[in-house]
């Protein structure tokens, strides 16, 4: 197969070992739509937002005063790690360049090189805080995150070299890189870092170079990882650091939730170019468990506040949910390796329940607000986030903040939508697979020539997926769509006329045929609002429900409820009728509205009491309402509200 493949965050070296190839941002183009809407928002919007706090809160200005040419150096500001969050935000800019040139970012990235390049020392190493005199290089490493940010920083050298062919930015983490070559390759130290990231990004730079010994070192830090290595004496445990067990007998994920997936990541990485079974059989196997039983709803990971961590199985309390954005986006990585070596349809049904909800929740819609944490349910109307100051990393106020202490999220949230063409498509020498449904062009060669292809769709306010052959050469070939777990059988049609079609084991309907220019294939998923219920061991939501629509999760926000609803005390009635509205223009965007009967609880009996025998609780009373579903992703852009994705479901009679 030969397809343009360069301008993406993942190109494994071992491509006969992938299922499918993945097509870049040269190959695949978001035309239109919300996403590409966004696109468009994050580079004339939140990029000079960011970089504005960036600048603001000295993380600049931390790698300024280290220029031995500087004069009135400032003292450092921030947390230890703030170097990976300038380093993220340059690899958005990075991709965004791969998407569509701009003479002003390019400026950027070639200040801020500049800048960084100033900073670093003689042999490579870079940091600045351990460079000001605030820690010792290497000596506390289950604290300093020296070789996470070294991680982003690698990553987006590869972003703007692969995006622009320019090296500035990658030579520097080149150097980077050789320095912990050197002073940790061959087992010259046997500890690892306690914040995980750089190993997915060394095994890219291994696929970049060609360097093997990116990779071995890739490896040998996961190696030691599961023997108590770190030194957890003054913060948190070996679980926390996943350093309590080896990766390849780990079953589950546990500890820090951004940790543990980072990990993962790299995990699946080492595995593609090596091959090795048991890594990839232990990815797999923490991926499953992860998903059936520490997953929330609406996409979230990680539900406790305390080490921002993973719970035990089933531990999914929506009121006290903590939902890292990062983690979220963790999760996408994970999920697109583990499709490229797979091909299997329900990574990429992982994608699209994160990406519509969790991860589209996590931002504004004017682009300049942020939840760190996401809740999954709000009883009180909080105040509203400051604009001009910026809270901790676990304050989700009543709105979106502009910007955070701990900054980590933003910037991952811009990287992953400029990246975003990349997770769409993929490619094998026969057939071209549709993972994500969005509208976008799509450019590839397959073994017998050149396909091109436009999609049209308004997915997931419809389910009609437009695929028009636009070029293709004279031989057969297959298009391969994701048939979404929720989705029954979808309808397909060629040209308007119904056509059967397979079902892959992969879970993929397959058609294939000599297609000529102007075809038109349709495919239909179907787009009922359903009720769906949790695993019987969520507690915390038993003999609740939650509203879905294809791919969204919706909720219910005090801002559309009758004024004599508190969504404390509410409940839907038995066997609901639930009815759509499209609203065209609904903050912004074309959304579907669902509205339901329910009840009011008045709950008089119960006002002075918690609890009462069995036999004598009251029946529900009240007053019978409508109420109003939005999409999740939406809720909290106007202004403080009390907010629940599940809803108690009207008790059957005795």
């Amino acid at each position: 197969m030969k397809t343009s493949r360069h301008v993406s965050p993942v190109l494994p070296a071992a491509t006969d070992r992938l299922a499918v190839q993945p097509l870049g941002l040269d190959a695949v183009t978001i035309r239109s739509g919300v996403w590409a809407d966004w696109q468009r928002d994050n580079r004339a919007v939140t990029t000079p937002h960011s970089f504005h706090w960036l600048e603001r809160d000295g993380t600049v200005d931390n790698l300024r005063r280290l220029d031995p040419s500087g004069s009135g150096r400032p003292e450092r500001r921030g947390p230890w790690f703030t170097d990976s969050d300038l380093y993220k935000a340059l690899e958005a800019v990075a991709w965004d360049l791969g998407r569509e040139d701009s003479p002003e970012l390019a400026e950027l990235v070639g200040d801020i090189s500049d800048i960084i390049r100033r900073a670093q020392a003689p042999d490579g190493y870079i940091n600045s805080f351990v460079q000001a005199g605030m820690d010792v290089r290497w000596d506390n490493l289950v604290k300093s995150h020296e070789l996470y940010c070294i991680g982003h920083l690698i990553q987006a050298g590869i972003a703007h070299r692969r995006s622009t062919g320019r090296s500035e930015l990658f030579d520097i983490a080149v150097a980077a890189a050789d320095v912990v070559v050197a002073d940790f390759g061959d087992g010259r130290r046997s500890d690892t870092d306690g914040h995980e990231e750089i190993e997915m990004a060394l095994v890219e730079l291994y696929r970049e170079t060609g360097n093997r010994t990116y990779l071995d070192l890739a490896q040998q830090l996961v190696d030691v990882r599961g023997y108590r290595t770190l030194d957890t004496t003054n913060f948190g445990d070996s679980p926390y650091y996943q350093d309590a067990t080896p990766v390849r007998e780990e079953t589950t994920v546990v500890g820090h939730a951004v940790r543990a997936i980072y990990l993962l990541a790299g995990v699946v990485d080492i595995a593609i170019e090596t091959g090795e079974e048991a890594l990839l059989s232990a990815a797999i196997t923490q991926w499953e468990s992860m998903t059936a039983t520490k997953t929330y709803l609406n996409g979230a990971v990680g539900s406790r506040f305390i080490g921002e961590a993973f719970g035990d199985p089933y531990e999914l309390p929506p009121d006290l949910a903590y939902g890292e954005t990062c983690a979220t986006i963790g999760n996408i990585m994970v999920s697109w390796r583990l499709l490229l070596l797979t091909g299997e349809s329900r990574f990429a049904d992982a994608i699209e329940r994160a990406l519509y909800n969790l991860f589209a929740a996590s931002t504004a819609v004017d682009r300049k607000g942020f939840f760190y944490n996401n809740p999954a349910q709000r009883r009180t109307a909080l105040e509203a986030a400051p604009t001009n100051t910026r809270p901790d990393r676990a304050d989700a106020p009543g709105t979106r903040p502009a910007w955070f202490e701990c900054a980590c999220c933003p910037p991952n949230i811009m990287r992953t939508i400029a990246s975003l063409g990349a997770y769409v498509s993929t490619a094998t020498g026969t057939a071209v697979q549709l993972h994500q449904f969005l509208p976008v062009s799509i450019e590839t060669e397959l073994n017998a020539g050149a396909v091109r292809l436009e999609v049209d769709t308004r997915y997931p306010l419809d389910g009609f997926i437009d695929v028009t052959v636009q070029e293709t050469m004279g031989s057969e070939w297959a298009l391969e769509f994701r048939v979404p777990e929720w989705a029954g059988r979808p309808e397909l049609t060629i040209n308007g006329i119904s056509s059967g079609y397979s079902i892959t084991e992969k879970g993929y309907a397959r058609v294939s045929r000599v297609w000529v220019p102007g075809d038109v294939i349709t495919f239909i998923v179907p787009m009922e609002p359903r009720l769906t219920v949790a695993h019987p061991a969520v507690d915390a939501v038993r003999g609740a429900v939650a509203i879905e629509r294809g791919p969204v999760v919706y909720a219910f926000e005090s801002v559309d409820q009758d004024p004599i609803v508190d969504l404390n005390h509410v409940e839907l009635l038995r066997d609901p009728v639930m009815t759509e509205h499209i609203r065209e223009d609904f903050l912004g965007q074309a959304s579907a509205l669902i509205t339901v009967r329910g009840r009011a609880r008045q709950d008089a009996q119960w006002r002075d009491t918690g609890w009462k025998r069995l036999e004598e609780a009251p029946p529900s009373d009240g007053t019978e309402v409508e109420l109003t579903a939005i999409p999740y992703a939406l809720w909290a852009n106007r202004g403080p509200s009390v907010m629940r994705i599940f809803i108690p479901l009207e008790a059957s009679p005795a």
